[in-house]
C-alpha cells in the first residue's frame, strides 16, 4: 500500500506538506503532475517503509488503513497458480504475500526507490519477489497476460489520467479477469485530513476536483494527489470495459487505535475512509 498519508496531506487549507515544499495547496486543473509521483517516492521510500512497515508487514497484504487484509477479505479470489499483477506496489509487500500463497505474482511501481526497498525486504526475509519498474499508464506486458490485477492505494490517486490506468489494466487482463483497487474514499476530500473531531466538519465541496499539489522553489510539482468522485471512478471503469461487482467501504474495527495521517478511530467511527472497487472484465 503506497500512500504518503492515505488521503494525502489535504484536503485541508493547512496541510502538513513536505518540509522542502515552497507551496502546498490546491492547484487548478491542468497543472503538470506527471513527474511528481516518481520523484517524491524515490526521495522518501526508505523513510516511508521505516514509518509504516510494522503496520503493513514485510510480507502481508493490507488493503487500507482500516487494516483489512486479503487473508480475511479474499477479494482477489483463489490466487494459487494464477498470474497476478500488482500496480503501484511500493515495496511489494502484497505481492510477497501472494507469492507465498502460490500466485505467479509480479509487482510494478514507477519508483525505483520503492522497488529498491522491496529488494531490501527480500534480502532480509530470504524471499524472491519479481518486480518491474513501470508507469501504470504504460505497462510493459502483452495483452491478456494476467488473470488478476490490483492496486492497494497505488498509482490511481497520483495521476491526472487514472482512466489510462484502468485501460491498461483491462488490456493486460484476460477476458473475465479481475481488477481490484483501493483508494481514499472520495467523500474524505470534503473534510480536513485530521484524525480528531476537527476532521468531521466539511470545509470544501465534494465536487471540487482540483488536485492537491506541492511545488518546489522553481514551481515544479513535487507531490500531487487527484480527487475523483464515486461517479468519476465508476464512469472510468465502465469506459475501460469493466463491470463493477462490489464496492466495499471498510468500517473501522474495534480496538484498532493506530492513527495514520487523517485516519484513526475518531473519524473512522463516523466517516468512511477507504473505497475498494472489485471489478471483472
Amino acid at each position: 500500500m503506497t500512500q504518503r498519508s492515505p488521503g494525502g496531506p489535504g484536503p485541508d487549507q493547512t496541510p502538513a506538506p513536505t518540509p522542502s515544499a515552497a507551496f502546498a495547496g490546491f492547484a487548478e486543473e491542468g497543472v503538470d503532475t506527471r513527474r511528481a509521483g516518481r520523484l517524491w517516492w524515490d526521495q522518501n521510500a526508505a523513510d516511508y517503509v521505516a514509518e509504516h512497515g510494522s503496520f503493513l508487514g514485510a510480507d502481508d497484504f493490507c488493503w487500507c488503513p482500516e487494516g483489512l487484509r486479503e487473508s480475511e477479505a479474499r477479494l482477489l479470489g483463489d490466487v494459487a497458480g494464477r498470474r497476478v499483477l500488482e500496480i503501484g506496489a511500493g515495496a511489494a509487500q502484497c505481492s510477497r504475500w501472494l507469492v507465498a500463497q502460490g500466485a505467479r505474482s509480479v509487482a510494478t511501481d514507477v519508483s525505483g526507490g520503492m522497488l529498491a526497498q522491496s529488494l531490501v525486504l527480500d534480502a532480509h526475509l530470504g524471499t524472491t519477489t519479481p518486480v518491474v519498474q513501470a508507469d501504470a499508464r504504460a505497462l510493459p506486458f502483452a495483452d491478456d497476460s494476467f488473470d488478476v490485477a490490483f492496486t492497494a492505494f497505488g498509482a490511481i490517486p497520483f495521476v491526472a489520467d487514472a482512466d489510462q490506468v484502468h485501460r491498461e489494466a483491462a488490456r493486460v487482463l484476460r477476458p473475465g479477469g479481475r481488477w481490484v483497487f483501493s483508494v481514499t474514499h472520495p467523500v474524505r476530500w470534503a473534510f480536513p485530513d485530521d484524525p480528531t473531531t476537527r476532521g468531521l466538519t466539511a470545509i470544501r465541496p465534494y465536487f471540487d476536483r482540483r488536485p492537491y499539489v506541492e511545488t518546489d522553489d522553481a514551481g515544479i510539482v513535487t507531490y500531487a494527489e487527484h480527487h475523483r468522485t464515486l461517479g468519476d471512478h465508476v464512469g472510468e471503469l465502465v469506459a475501460a470495459g469493466f463491470r463493477l461487482e462490489r464496492l466495499l467501504e471498510p468500517t473501522w474495527p474495534p480496538g484498532h487505535d493506530r492513527v495514520w495521517g487523517g485516519w484513526g478511530p475518531v473519524r473512522g467511527a463516523v466517516l468512511p475512509g477507504t473505497a475498494i472497487f472489485v471489478c471483472t472484465l
